[in-house]
């Protein structure tokens, strides 16, 4: 591969267009379905359906690997997702959007994995190790600028066309299509600024072989049993939490919620919310690399799960107070971020070995689905109980990963930084 371009040049923008669908796709499309009028229960079961690409992504990155390169991968699912999101919009105005819009998502979802495979893939074929080790911090950097322009610049692009025309239908129609629009530039500025590579060679004979090995040692390893039981229900909480506190700030105050705008909710939630669990995130991995994983475990699930309770004490109180939403927005997002990076390094710890990159990429997959799972439901059980016993059922979901704490190990000081 040529390497004559400068990382500098094509990083930032490969890891925005990574992060921008998948943003859209899991987490713009419960704000936009919610101000189109569908169901919490159709949202939480229909949207957490759209994680499953990411789940079983693994599954298929051998066919990327072995066909084409991958920038011709990147190129054209960043092309496909352009078309889906576009498209999309175009469908908005339907009578039969719901089930047309889930489709063009569907179509994104699948061709944002297989992005993600390609991206990562080409990152570790153009640079260096060293290199790879030192854009790390980049690639993160604009994945986060992606949820920012995702959860906040395009909600609040939505939310003030909401208000401008009095026509969520139509706000969220020409949104959508800019969108596609922003994914088809981006697709034809990274295939400009990145590097050529060579094909990648094709017809491997033992490639399924291998993969089928690898996929079979990942399930040898030691308490794997108990170490997949605690990935699944880690989030167990937050999964359902994400898919409901959108709708819960938008819904009236009949239906028990805050009432507060879809502007007010992308500058909240999308934009200073992010930023808050951005840091968590940044600290998190901080406290780890200077204690080791065992001595912040507890403390991290904690702050992960005991925040939610503000969303509770909201929904009881019934309170607007701007100040009171977005306090609780900081300090769940922060102990999000923070709890976070436990999980991440434990994920590492699972993953360890001679095929390491393979198995983080299963560990993902089962992370991906305890975050699917739990989500499909949400909606039922917050129409069930309604927001307040919701919220209180959220932090009670914090249990069963607390009590699978004691049956999983790991070396007391892994993901300390030596000295």
């Amino acid at each position: 591969m040529s390497n004559k371009k400068s990382p500098w040049a094509w990083v930032p923008t490969l890891y925005f267009t990574q992060g921008l669908p998948y943003v859209i796709v899991v987490t713009v499309s419960v704000i936009m379905y919610k101000r189109l009028g569908i169901s919490n229960a159709d949202i939480g079961l229909y949207t957490s359906w759209l994680y499953l690409p990411w789940v079983i992504k693994p599954l298929w990155s051998p066919i990327v690997d072995m066909i084409s390169t991958k920038k011709n991968w990147f190129f054209w699912m960043q092309l496909t997702i352009a078309a889906a999101f576009f498209i999309a919009g175009l469908l908005i105005p339907t009578d039969m959007f719901f089930t047309a819009t889930l489709a063009c998502f569907w179509m994104a979802a699948f061709a944002s994995a297989t992005n993600d495979i390609a991206s990562d893939g080409y990152y570790m074929l153009a640079l260096n190790q060293k290199q790879q080790s030192f854009f790390v911090g980049m690639r993160s950097t604009f994945y986060r600028l992606a949820m920012v322009t995702g959860q906040g610049l395009i909600v609040i692009l939505a939310g003030y066309l909401e208000t401008q025309w009095n026509d969520n239908g139509k706000a969220w129609s020409l949104t959508l299509t800019l969108a596609g629009a922003l994914m088809g530039i981006m697709a034809f500025v990274n295939l400009l600024l990145s590097p050529k590579e060579q094909s990648s060679e094709t017809g491997k004979d033992n490639e399924r072989l291998g993969f089928l090995e690898v996929f079979a040692s990942f399930f040898k390893k030691p308490g794997i049993g108990w170490a997949l039981a605690f990935i699944l229900t880690y989030r167990l909480g937050e999964s359902q939490l994400v898919k409901m506190a959108s709708p819960f700030l938008l819904d009236d105050k009949g239906a028990g919620g805050l009432a507060i705008s879809t502007e007010a909710v992308g500058i909240i939630y999308g934009t200073v919310g992010v930023i808050m669990l951005s840091l968590g995130g940044i600290l998190g991995g901080m406290a780890i690399s200077r204690d080791g994983l065992k001595k912040w475990m507890l403390p991290m699930m904690l702050c992960l799960n005991l925040p939610n309770l503000l969303y509770a004490l909201l929904a009881v109180s019934g309170s607007q107070s701007m100040w009171a939403i977005v306090a609780t927005v900081v300090v769940e997002q922060f102990g999000y971020g923070f709890g976070f990076a436990a999980f991440l390094i434990y994920l590492i710890y699972i993953a360890d070995g001679p095929t390491k990159t393979s198995h983080y990429a299963l560990a993902t997959g089962f992370m991906a689905l305890g975050m699917m799972l739990p989500g499909m439901i949400s909606g039922y059980i917050q129409e069930w109980v309604g927001y307040d016993g919701f919220f209180l059922w959220v932090a009670l979901a914090s249990i069963p990963s607390l009590l699978l704490l004691k049956a999983i190990t790991y070396p007391a000081d892994y993901g300390k930084k030596s000295a």
